[in-house]
Order: structure tokens, then sequence, then C-alpha cells
């Protein structure tokens, strides 16, 4: 026969009376639970205690915060008439000042537009200073000195006349060029030159001769000119589909980069990252080509689909705009180095050869054959944007 069972108050009796080093510690059914963690039972996040029909995670999302919209208008907001603004992709007429004042070449003529008042000014008229009556006398360049108190002008002819603009006066006229002058940088008081005689010149502007330096590495018409934000190196495109950078202390290239298959025209230094260079094709190529400068490295490179005419960085943002000619004429920002399309513009007929950023940062300028300048509100000023709220924003219906 089996034995009968212990009795609860045997149980406890037994427990009594044994020694305390002998006594096991004994969880009865109706003993204090076990402490669980916080958040398994007592935390006010668990799906059981909301009174929102959504889960914890995707309560968790809405009531995260929320990244600013970026709003980038696709409309420019003016537009100025530009009549005799040439269609030729190798000319750079449009420059915008450190002190707010667009330069304009148009014809033989250049104009300055202040952009705070609205008023134009008529700088000089070639023509009237020469005994020919042709199309020789065109402005093919212009070209801010950054403290915005002179501009350099590139002629057909050749020379480059410097004028200051407080005074409406040339006060230089170099010579050395034999054919138009496209492309023209500075670097404080040196406007550097390039010309369809595949030449480039460095011109001080504070020493009394026609040029300082010659530099000769190009087969064809230089048509694009950059000073990298150091002033230490040079970076130029020409119709021969070559990138050169050349050192501010030398007459020879440092790099030669030879990858895209037509001219270069569109240069931009980044202000961002040291020695970044991004490099733009014409109608054959259609790529835009980022480099490193400080070791000659090619870096990404990414087809546009369409002509390269200009390209610029945004001060504020790792953001770079372009502007294309054929076949669809647009202006596109991009992110880089994802090479995200944050914005695609639209609105000039021609080929937008013509690009400029305002002294703010904020807004750039665009020309084309069409005889038009647009201006645009593209680039984020490195400001935080303001919470925007909206009664239809479903996180505050939660509870």
């Amino acid at each position: 026969m089996f034995p009968l069972k212990d009795t609860t108050d045997e149980i406890i009796r037994r427990i009594n009376n044994s020694s305390p080093s002998k006594v096991q510690k004994t969880v009865l059914p109706y003993s204090t639970p076990i402490k669980r963690r916080s958040n398994a039972i007592d935390s006010p996040f668990r799906n059981s205690y909301s009174s929102s029909p959504l889960p914890f995670e995707a309560q968790m999302i809405l009531t995260s915060p929320r990244k600013p919209l970026r709003y980038i208008s696709k409309h420019p907001y003016k537009v100025l008439d530009a009549p005799d603004l040439q269609d030729d992709f190798y000319l750079n007429l449009v420059d915008w000042s450190s002190n707010n004042v667009l330069g304009v070449g148009l014809g033989t003529t250049v104009y300055l537009w202040s952009a705070a008042t609205s008023r134009v000014v008529k700088l000089c008229d070639m023509a009237s200073q020469s005994s020919h009556r042709n199309n020789a006398e065109n402005v093919t360049s212009v070209s801010w000195m950054p403290t915005g108190s002179h501009i350099a002008v590139g002629t057909a002819l050749g020379p480059v006349e410097i004028w200051d603009v407080q005074k409406s006066k040339r006060v230089r006229k170099m010579r050395g060029h034999t054919q138009r002058v496209g492309a023209l940088a500075w670097n404080q008081y040196t406007v550097s030159s390039g010309s369809r005689d595949r030449l480039i010149y460095h011109r001080d502007v504070r020493v009394p001769n026609e040029f300082t330096t010659k530099l000769t590495g190009h087969r064809q018409e230089v048509c694009g000119l950059k000073w990298n934000p150091e002033g230490t190196q040079l970076a130029s495109g020409g119709n021969d589909n070559k990138l050169l950078i050349w050192d501010s202390a030398s007459d020879v290239p440092i790099y030669k980069f030879l990858h895209h298959t037509a001219a270069v025209k569109a240069i931009a230094w980044s202000p961002h990252s040291h020695g970044l260079l991004a490099s733009g094709g014409g109608s054959q190529d259609k790529h835009i080509r980022f480099w490193s400068t400080s070791n000659g490295e090619a870096l990404e490179c990414y087809d546009t689909e369409s002509q390269v005419c200009n390209l610029a960085w945004s001060r504020h943002s790792n953001e770079l705009v372009s502007t294309h000619g054929y076949s669809q004429n647009q202006v596109i920002l991009w992110q880089y180095p994802t090479m995200e399309q944050l914005a695609v513009l639209r609105g000039h007929t021609y080929r937008v050869l013509y690009l400029s950023v305002s002294p703010d940062g904020q807004n750039i300028v665009t020309g084309a054959g069409d005889e038009t300048l647009r201006f645009w509100n593209i680039f984020n000023n490195g400001e935080k944007e303001k919470k925007r709220e909206s009664v239809f924003d479903i996180r505050t219906q939660i509870r």
C-alpha cells in the first residue's frame, strides 16, 4: 500500500523543525510572481495598452522627426529678354558678380544688370571702338574680378579688355591672342584667357606686361577655364576633348584627362572636397565625370543623355547643377555623390549655353540662344527649413 500524502500542516511542521542550513526554498503555487522585465508587462508601449489601432512599430515611424520638405520651383522667378545672345557653345557670355550685378555680352556690347534694382547699364560697345563694322568686334566672353569692381571682356579679335564698372572706363587692353577669346577665369589679380588659337595666357593686371605666363597644351580651341578655390590649380577644357590640370607655378600640365569624347566646356571645382573636379562633355559625349586632382584619379562617370554645357556646385550643400543642349535643353539639379536627380527644369527652347550663380549661392541664371535669361531659385541656403504642420498630418490624429 502507498503511504498517505502529507497534509499541509505536516509540511509546515517539518519546515519549522528543520535547521536553517537544510531548508530548501520551495515556490508554492500561490507564491509571489517572479519579477519580469518592465517592458514585458508594465511598458506603456505594449500594443495591449495602446488606444491606437496602429502597432507600436508604425507609431514610432509616424512620430519620429520628419525631414523638412524641399520645394524647388520648376518655373523661373524672372525672365529677361537678351537680344543677340549668341547660340555658340564655345562662348561664355554671362557672369554674376560678388556685388550682385550681372554682366552679359550681347553682340558687340556688354550690359550690366543690377539684381537689386533691376537697373540696366550699357558698359561698352566694341563696335564703337573699331573702324571695322562686322562681327569681328563681337564680345565672346565676360568674367568678373572677385572684388566685383572690374570685369574682363574677351573679344572675337583676340584682345582682352579690363573695365572699371564704377567709372565705366577701360583700364587695360591686353593683346597676345590672335583669335577669339571664349574663356576667362580670375585668380585674385590674375585673369587667365583661353582662345581659339589654342593658347592660354595668365595676365596679372597689376603689371604692365601683356601676359606673365603662356600655356600650350591644347590642339584645338580652349572653351573652358576654372581655377580651384585655393587658386593653386587651373583646369582647362578644349575642343580637342582634353581636360588639363595646371599648377599655378608651372607651364606644363600636371594631369591630362583624355576620357571625354567631345568638347569639354563644363568645368566646376567642388567647394566642399579638396581636389574634387567635375567636367562635362559635348553632344558626342553627354557624360559628367568626376576627378581627384590630388592624385590624378578618375572617379565616377554618369551618362546624362544630353549635351553638357555648364556645371556649377552649390556653396551650401553637396549639390551640382548642370545645363544641357541637344536634345532636351534642360537644367538638372543633382545630389552628389549619389547623383540622384533632385529637380529637372525646362523652359529654354535652345541649348542652355550659359550659367552663373548668384553671390548668395541660392539662385542661378541661365541663358540660351532663344535670347532669354532665366532666373531660378534652385539651391538651398544651408539653413534648416521651418517645420511645416498640416491639419491633414496623420500624426496629429493619433492619441
